[in-house]
Formats: C-alpha cells, structure tokens, sequence
C-alpha cells in the first residue's frame, strides 16, 4: 500500500496506490469536514462508504469521479484483489478553507457543488461520471511522475488546477445541457398549448405563466426552436389549419375563418393571400 499526501493552496492532495495477491480492505476517514472529489484511475477497485449505518457501494470504480462532503462520521473503504488494484487521486479541501482557496476553485465549488458546500448530513454525495481522456491521462501521470523536490510540487500544482479546470470544465458542459433540455421541454410544451386551442390563444405573459418561465425567455427561446416568434408562428399554423379546412373538408372561407380564431374576413384574407400567394377564394 502506497499513500502519499502534498499540501497545495489549502488543498490537499491524497495519492493512493495498492495491489495484491489476496483480498485486502483499506479503511480511510478524514479527521474533520472536507470537500473532495475522488479520481479512480487504471485499477478497478470496490468501494464502500459508511455512515451513520448506511452503505453505499461502487463496484467498478476504473475512470469514475465522485465528488463528496464528508465528516469524520464517515468512513472509506477501498477492497482491494488481485484483480482490482487501487488507484485513487483524492483532491480535498476543509469546509473551513472554502473563503481562501485561490483561482476561483470556491467560487467554482459554490456554484457547481452547492449541496457539497452546505451539507444536510454526514456524506453528501455530489456528481459521480466517467472521466474524459484529457482526465484519465493527467491522473496517470500523477502516478507515474519522478520527479523530485520543488520541480515535484510545481508539476503536482500544475497537474491539480490542469485536472480541476477539465472536471469543472464538465460540470459546467452538463448543466448548460440540463439547462437546455429543460427550456426546449417547456417551449415544446408551449407549442402545444398554442395548438390546442388557436381560436382562443394565451397571451404571452399567460403562456409565459403556464410553462414556468418569463416573457422575454419564451421571446427568444421559441423564436431560436421555430424560427419565428410566438405569434407570427401561430398565424402561420392557424393559416395552414385554414387552407386544409377549406381544401380537403369542404368549409367555406367564413367557417375556416371562424375555426382558427378570425373575425375579420378581410384580414384573413390579406393574411391568407400574404403567406400562400393567393386569395382564399382560390383554393
């Protein structure tokens, strides 16, 4: 079993290395409260974390990151076989350093792993995923360095901001992705509250209402999905409504007026003849 510890800018990095011929466990716990994030890297050992009389396991740790606060009711549990070797980056910083940390890591900290900064319970686990290769590579060469004396720590601080930026760098890539699945799931939902009733629409403010959020989000998120603002784009379907009414099911002019919402014959008539290119009366 190897374990070497470096203090870096208030953080502390925890290099663990092991493998054996016979199933051994490692029991590490932390003497007050942390931030850490774990990097896994080419072993595949079992995990365990324990507290409070809960369990939680990781089975296939090889390229995993997980992020967690922890208090010193918790306790760490590396299993480690012949067939899984440890290898184990941690990266951690005390709850009580978050206001000195520099290059922004409190501020990032604050941001992408609020729960972690301001814990409900003993373990509080924050983002787990798999490491991206730029990662994967950086926490190899950790592992493998040899370097000696100040050109090892300015290559481990070097390493820790490289490794930092990436894993931030990915929190960040997945909330803007969250953030976006969730707009496009509302503004599809407001497309379908237009359809459904086009004679009698919402106005912006009640459909800005209806679907979370406020008008001038709806303005430009409907307009960058559809091309057109909201109500340019249901003129549009309730004139092409109109066209089929009067195409394929018989109604007159007045009936598909009427059927989309118009009172005015003659503007629905302009705003017919405006995107189709011809009168009504012509179809």
């Amino acid at each position: 079993m190897n374990r070497e510890m470096i203090d870096i800018n208030d953080c502390t990095i925890l290099l663990e290395e092991a493998s054996t011929d016979k199933a051994i466990v490692d029991s590490c716990f932390f003497d007050e409260p942390v931030i850490a994030i774990a990097f896994y890297g080419a072993g595949d050992v079992g995990l365990k974390v324990k507290y409070k009389g809960k369990t939680k396991e990781f089975h296939h740790t090889k390229g995993m990151v997980l992020s967690f606060y922890a208090d010193d009711q918790v306790a760490f549990e590396h299993h480690v076989s012949a067939d899984k070797p440890l290898q184990c980056l941690v990266i951690a910083t005390a709850i009580r350093q978050l206001d000195r940390l520099p290059n922004g890591e409190g501020e990032f900290l604050e941001q992408f792993l609020h729960q972690l900064v301001h814990p409900k319970d003993h373990y509080v686990e924050g983002p787990v995923f798999k490491m991206n290769p730029e990662m994967f590579l950086l926490v190899e060469q950790f592992f493998s360095n040899t370097y000696e004396g100040g050109i090892k720590m300015m290559f481990y601080k070097s390493h820790m901001s490289a490794l930092l930026s990436h894993y931030f760098g990915q929190l960040a890539k997945e909330q803007s992705t969250e953030i976006n699945a969730s707009q496009l799931k509302k503004i599809n939902l407001a497309q379908d509250i237009l359809l459904s009733d086009m004679e009698n629409p919402p106005s912006l403010t009640e459909l800005a209402h209806k679907i979370g959020t406020n008008t001038n989000t709806l303005k430009k998120e409907f307009k960058a999905q559809f091309g057109v603002p909201v109500f340019k784009y249901l003129q549009n379907e309730r004139l092409k409504k109109a066209y089929n009414l009067i195409k394929n099911e018989k109604k007159t002019i007045q009936e598909a007026a009427w059927a989309v919402g118009y009172d005015s014959l003659g503007s629905f008539s302009n705003a017919f003849e405006k995107k189709f290119g011809f009168r009504p009366s012509q179809v």
